[in-house]
C-alpha cells in the first residue's frame, strides 16, 4: 500500500509533457475542426518525421509503416495467423535438409512505372545491402545466407559466393549456412525486399524523392512535406488492386500524442494509436469513462516488448546480484496499473508469446517481484541495505509515458533497495548513441519488436554477442552456443526447449535485462472505417480497410 501511494503521489507531482518541453509545438492540421473529411481519404498521425523511404535504410517502425505500403517483399503476414502467404513470390519450395529455399516470384508484378519486378531486383537488393560500408541498419538479416557475413565484412568480394542466385527472370535461389524453418518469413523483412536497380543507380540518395521514387507495392508516393506530411495514392501498377478500397492515405507527423487525440476528437484524424502515435498515457482512463471514445477504443496484442537493459561492463552493473536485486525490485503489475494504464501484461521473459519459441507464463520463468530476495542479492553483492552502493543511471530518450515509468522505477529502487538512481532524458539521437557506449549509463529503456515471428529474432538478432547489436555489452558464451544451435535445429519441440533455456539465462540466471511488459496496441478508430484490423507486425495493410462516408464523423 505504502507504494502505490508513493507512485501516485509521484505521478501527481510529475510535470506534463508540455512543461517538460517548455511549451507545446504546433501541429499541422489536416481539416478544419467540424469539416467534414476528404472523401475516399484516410487521415492517419506519425509520431516522427520520416527521415527515408529507402528499404535498405530504414530502421524504425515508423517508417516501416509508410514503406510497407510502398514496397513489398516475397512474402506477407496472414492477419489471422502470422504465416508467411504469398506477395510477391507466388510459391515457394525447400530442399530436404531446409538449406535451399527457392521461390517463384508472380508474373504479373509491376513497377509503379510499369515494368515488370524480377528476381534480378531481388539479387541486386540484396547485394547492395550487404555491400561492405552500405550503412544498412538490417544487413545482419542477409548473414543467414551462405556467405554473407563474409561478404559484408569485406573476407570475400566475390558476391557470386553469396548464397542467392536468379535462375531466370521469375525464379531465386536462396541457399543459406543453416537450416531455418522460419525463412518464408524472413523474406519479408526489409533487405530481402527488391530494389529498383535504374532509378536508385541513376539518382543515388534522391531516388525515393515524389518526383523520382519507382515502388511496387500498393500505393504509390504522390508529396512528402518533411517534417509535416506524407500523402500516398493508390498505385494503378499493383497486381492486387483490386482489393485496395481507399484511394489516397494522408499521413500527418503530430509529434505529440495528447495533440494527437485532440485532432481525432475535432475530426480532422481517423485512426490513432498503435504504431501510428500511442494514445496518450494520462487520457487512458477518461478514454475508458467517456461513452462515445470507449465505444470506438480497441485493444489488441502487439508483438512487442518494452524492457530495460543493463549495461554489463559498467559498475555496478556488471555484478549479476545486483541486477537480479533491482530486477526483483521492480513491481510491473504495480507501473501498469498506475502509470502505463494501456491493459499490458506484465513481462518476465522477453520473447512476446505466441511467437515460436517464447515462454508461456505460467512456467515462472524470469524474476518476479520479491523485495525481501531483491533485498538480499543485493546485500550478497556487497551492498546490505544498499550501504556503499555507487548508484547508478537511468536513461531513456525524451517520451511522456518513459519518463512516467522511469520516475516509478526509480521511486521503487530507492524505497526497496535504498539505492541512488539518477535519471537521463535525452533526445533519441544523442539517446541511440549513448547507449551504444560502455561509459554512459547503467541501465536504459529499450523496445523490441518482432520483425518475423521466430524467438531468433529476438533472442539472437538482439542480445548474440557476436551476431547482434549488442547493446547490453554482454558475452555469454553459453547463450551464444544455445541461441546458434536452435536456430539450425529442425526439431520444433527441441527448438522451444533451446529457447526456453535461452530465456531462463537472459531474464533469470544472467539478469542481463529486465523485461517490463509485453506490449498491446490501443487504438481509436472513426466509424467511417469499416473492416479496420491490427496487424502485430508487416504493416497495416491500410489499403483493405474501407471508408464509409456516410459515417464521416
Amino acid at each position: 500500500m505504502m507504494m502505490r501511494l508513493l507512485l501516485i503521489a509521484l505521478l501527481t507531482l510529475m510535470p506534463s509533457a508540455c512543461n517538460q518541453k517548455g511549451g507545446s509545438q504546433q501541429q499541422p492540421t489536416p481539416t478544419a475542426a467540424g469539416a467534414p473529411p476528404p472523401r475516399d481519404t484516410i487521415r492517419l498521425p506519425l509520431s516522427g518525421s520520416i527521415t527515408t523511404l529507402d528499404p535498405g535504410k530504414i530502421d524504425d517502425v515508423t517508417t516501416m509503416e509508410v514503406a510497407s505500403e510502398l514496397f513489398l517483399g516475397l512474402t506477407r503476414f496472414d492477419p489471422t495467423d502470422y504465416s508467411p502467404k504469398p506477395s510477391l513470390a507466388e510459391s515457394w519450395q525447400r530442399n530436404d535438409d531446409g538449406t535451399v529455399y527457392t521461390f517463384k516470384l508472380r508474373r504479373d508484378a509491376r513497377w509503379s512505372n510499369g515494368d515488370p519486378v524480377t528476381a534480378d531486383d531481388v539479387v541486386w537488393a540484396v547485394k547492395r545491402n550487404l555491400a561492405p560500408g552500405s550503412g544498412a541498419p538490417y544487413a545482419f538479416a542477409l548473414f543467414i545466407l551462405n556467405n554473407g557475413e563474409a561478404y559484408h565484412k569485406g573476407a570475400i568480394s566475390d558476391f557470386s559466393q553469396v548464397g542467392i542466385k536468379a535462375l531466370d527472370r521469375h525464379t531465386v535461389r536462396f541457399t543459406l549456412n543453416h537450416p531455418a524453418a522460419y525463412f518464408p518469413a524472413m523474406v519479408n523483412l526489409w533487405p530481402f525486399r527488391p530494389l529498383p536497380a535504374r532509378a536508385i543507380m541513376r539518382y543515388h540518395d534522391q531516388w525515393t524523392q515524389p518526383e523520382h521514387i519507382v515502388s511496387n507495392g500498393p500505393y504509390r508516393l504522390a508529396a512528402w512535406q518533411r517534417g509535416k506530411k506524407v500523402t500516398l495514392l493508390r498505385n494503378p501498377t499493383y497486381f492486387d488492386r483490386d482489393q485496395i478500397h481507399i484511394n489516397k492515405i494522408n499521413f500527418f507527423v503530430v509529434r505529440e500524442s495528447t495533440v494527437g487525440l485532440s485532432m481525432y476528437e475535432q475530426g480532422e484524424l481517423d485512426v490513432m494509436g498503435g504504431n501510428f502515435l500511442p494514445l496518450p498515457q494520462k487520457a487512458m482512463t477518461r478514454i475508458s469513462r467517456d461513452p462515445q471514445l470507449n465505444a470506438r477504443f480497441h485493444h489488441q496484442p502487439d508483438f512487442c516488448t518494452y524492457f530495460y537493459g543493463f549495461n554489463t561492463k559498467k559498475p555496478p552493473t556488471d555484478n549479476p546480484l545486483v541486477r537480479k536485486a533491482i530486477a526483483a525490485a521492480i513491481n510491473k503489475r504495480l507501473l501498469i496499473q498506475l502509470v502505463t494504464k494501456g491493459g499490458e501484461e506484465p513481462a518476465y521473459t522477453f520473447t512476446r508469446p505466441p511467437i515460436f519459441g517464447s515462454v508461456d507464463p505460467k512456467e515462472g520463468v524470469g524474476i518476479h517481484f520479491n523485495p525481501k530476495q531483491a533485498q538480499t542479492w543485493l546485500a550478497e553483492a556487497g551492498y546490505p541495505d544498499g550501504k556503499g552502493f555507487p548508484g547508478i543511471i537511468l536513461t531513456h530518450n525524451i517520451s511522456e509515458t518513459h519518463a512516467a515509468i522511469a520516475q516509478a522505477i526509480k521511486t521503487m529502487l530507492e524505497h526497496y533497495l535504498h539505492i541512488k538512481v539518477t535519471i537521463k532524458q535525452m533526445d533519441w539521437e544523442r539517446y541511440n548513441q549513448a547507449i551504444k557506449t560502455e561509459t554512459a549509463t547503467n541501465m536504459f529503456r529499450y523496445g523490441w519488436c518482432a520483425d518475423y515471428p521466430d524467438a531468433n529474432n529476438w533472442l539472437s538478432d538482439l542480445f548474440h554477442p557476436d551476431s547482434s547489436s549488442n547493446l547490453i555489452h554482454w558475452n555469454n558464451r553459453q547463450f551464444a552456443r544455445i541461441v546458434d544451435q536452435a536456430k539450425r535445429e529442425r526439431d520444433p519441440k527441441k527448438r522451444k526447449a533451446l529457447y526456453k533455456q535461452a530465456e531462463t539465462i537472459l531474464n533469470e540466471t544472467e539478469a542481463a535485462i529486465v523485461p517490463i511488459n509485453f506490449s498491446t496496441a490501443a487504438y481509436l478508430v472513426k466509424p467511417r472505417v469499416k473492416g479496420w484490423f491490427h496487424m502485430a507486425l508487416g504493416g497495416q495493410q491500410i489499403g483493405r480497410w474501407r471508408l464509409d462516408d456516410a459515417q464521416a464523423k
